[in-house]
């Protein structure tokens, strides 16, 4: 394994024991790609040299531990520029690396479906194509006999690199589009099944995979390591009511997830945007719990499902050492289960509550449609359970299980009481 000196930065002044904790998030990044921390550092800074990030005197202190250690490479958890990568590369005489480039790489070696793939690919792309200067500056400018410049070897090399990764970038996002419009297909097939779909979300290594398999004995890959898994996972499961619904796991989000992965990842995380609720887990074991949560939160209101319902879900209570913690998320975020999915301890409570999430969000109505609506009826086709169908003369005749979000679009036409089921 390659050994990494950590390196982490934060306002002066500002709080040395939570740049700390992100030292440590950052070296199970490292543990989880495959690099040995060997050493961290937190420098306190007043601004951020354009350069080189850091000051000469807190640069000259990384270079010493970095030797002392027998470090190979240096590992940033800010993002940093291509220019200043390059400079403190030039200055260390050893690799240098930033969180993003981090987490590109540990995508692009757990990545399993073609989806994930693609997405990690056009990431990758975007990331590396203004760092290609650097890649050919051991290349010079040839002189020509009129006084003149004409473009060197390097030049003429970047150039080409940057139209072949133009092309690529172009052709990898054509490819996703396909694969993104076969997703769009399987779910308007779930919807029109009309079966309550869960997605499972949260903070990376909060235990999504971990609450799927005890849900569900589903064989997913379960490891105690940030990103374990990358690619959506659905599967069936059936509450205690004998009701049936989808449980969707999906990636997981983390503080200052590069944006190049926001947005490569955008349809991965769209699953969270497309289900009737939400179950938002969280680690309450970790010193970080809340800030995770808030990120949890950030992300998917960029999203734009900040307003879907949700159950919060207390997860690994019985390593959690601090009940104040637990009290805390519980005034915090309403409709909250504290489970352990590993001893399968609150699993029924859960249960209960994802039944009680379902009667509220459903109706079952009686509609009278007139035959001049029938974009309404093809809607309701696509997006609720048509229980019967009949045609009487000028109108449609319809009893359905619907979303109560469509509630307002059918309630001229309702001929009967609205329940819930």
């Amino acid at each position: 394994m390659e050994k990494a000196v950590l390196v982490c930065s934060y306002p002066s002044g500002g709080d040395r024991a939570l740049a700390r904790e992100y030292l440590e998030e950052l070296g199970r990044l490292c543990d989880t790609y495959g690099i040995q921390a060997v050493a961290q550092i937190a420098c306190p800074i007043k601004h951020i040299d354009a350069g080189m990030y850091l000051g000469l005197g807190k640069l000259e202190e990384i270079k010493i531990m970095a030797s002392d250690v027998g470090a190979d490479l240096i590992v940033f958890d800010e993002e940093i520029s291509p220019r200043q990568q390059k400079n403190l590369e030039g200055f260390f005489k050893k690799p240098v690396i930033d969180r993003t480039e981090l987490i590109l790489g540990i995508f692009a070696k757990r990545a399993r479906t073609l989806e994930a793939r693609l997405q990690i690919e056009v990431a990758e792309a975007k990331y590396q194509f203004p760092r290609l200067k650097r890649l050919w500056t051991h290349l010079s400018r040839q002189s020509t006999g009129g006084g003149g410049y004409l473009k060197g070897e390097g030049e003429k090399q970047i150039e080409i690199d940057k139209r072949l990764l133009r092309r690529r970038i172009q052709q990898l996002e054509k490819e996703l589009k396909e694969v993104r419009e076969q997703r769009k297909t399987q779910r308007a097939a779930r919807m029109r099944s009309a079966v309550p779909t869960f997605a499972i979300i949260g903070y990376t290594n909060a235990g999504k995979s971990t609450l799927l398999k005890a849900l569900t004995q589903a064989d997913v890959l379960v490891e105690d390591k940030l990103f374990a898994t990358l690619d959506t996972t659905t599967r069936k499961y059936t509450l205690p009511n004998k009701q049936e619904v989808l449980l969707i796991d999906t990636v997981g989000f983390i503080r200052k997830i590069p944006h190049t992965l926001v947005e490569a990842f955008k349809s991965t995380l769209e699953e969270a945007a497309h289900t009737d609720v939400l179950l938002h887990l969280i680690d309450v074991s970790a010193d970080t719990a809340e800030l995770q949560a808030e990120t949890t939160c950030a992300v998917l209101k960029e999203l734009g499902v900040g307003h879907y319902p949700v159950i919060t879900v207390l997860n690994k209570i019985d390593a959690c050492t601090d009940l104040g913690r637990v009290h805390k998320l519980r005034i915090k975020y309403p409709k909250t289960v504290a489970i352990s999915a590993l001893d399968h301890s609150g699993i029924d409570e859960l249960a209960h509550m994802m039944m009680e999430e379902i009667a509220s969000l459903r109706l079952r109505v009686a509609l009278k449609i007139p035959q001049s609506h029938y974009a309404l009826v093809s809607l309701l086709m696509r997006e609720a359970r048509v229980i019967t169908c009949v045609y009487e003369e000028n109108d449609i005749l319809l009893e359905v299980d619907l979303p109560k979000a469509l509630e307002k679009q059918v309630h001229p036409f309702i001929r009967g009481k609205i329940e819930s089921v």
